[in-house]
């Protein structure tokens, strides 16, 4: 039996309640004064649509990060170096954390929102676990690095949408700056667990 598409006015709403969802988080101060009701309202459509679409706010808001995210995925499996896979492994490690900081820096609020979403710990959540699985695995292949799945959370803790929203916007630490920062912590995690045994 071929899978059934979704009707044309759910995809036009999942849409509309994307967009909008993006928008509020993007113009809102705080993740948590946006609420469904808000998206629902400035989407046109009914709260119900969106529980059935999304289930709740954690599931909307995972929805919208992966849209966002889908090109540096992309980037990430199948382009050209920096991102790509045919990146060597050491400076393949500093543009995947400069990826994953740039996103953040341009989605402040959104991985705010979702990082402080939803229940359990943060480091079980799909995002995390999957960009902690990648840079394990590129870090895995520098010779004589040891103990990478604790430098991959290591150097994802740089990464935090809490410490970007702090620095970014209570201390206001300008971009460039954050990226030349957080390029220079990542080559002293990788030279000095090059050259101690990984202690």
């Amino acid at each position: 039996m071929p899978e059934r598409k979704p009707r044309k006015d759910a995809v036009r709403n999942r849409q509309a309640v994307l967009a909008a969802a993006d928008a509020l988080f993007a113009h809102r101060e705080s993740p948590e004064d946006v609420t469904m009701a808000d998206i629902a309202a400035a989407a046109g459509v009914g709260k119900g649509t969106l529980f059935r679409a999304f289930g709740d706010r954690t599931g909307l808001i995972r929805a919208l990060y992966e849209a966002r995210l889908e090109p540096v995925r992309e980037a990430v499996e199948a382009g050209p170096p920096p991102l790509g896979p045919a990146t060597p492994p050491r400076q393949r490690v500093p543009a995947l954390l400069d990826a994953v900081l740039c996103f953040k820096l341009d989605n402040r609020r959104l991985a705010l929102a979702l990082e402080e979403g939803g229940n359990g710990s943060p480091y079980q959540a799909e995002h995390y676990e999957r960009w902690h699985g990648l840079l394990q695995g590129v870090l895995e292949q520098i010779p004589g690095l040891t103990g990478s799945a604790f430098t991959a959370h290591a150097l994802l803790a740089a990464t935090r949408a809490d410490l970007v929203e702090h620095l970014a916007g209570r201390e206001r630490v300008p971009r460039d700056r954050m990226r030349a920062q957080l390029a220079d912590f990542t080559a002293g995690v990788l030279d000095g667990g090059a050259g101690n045994g990984g202690s």
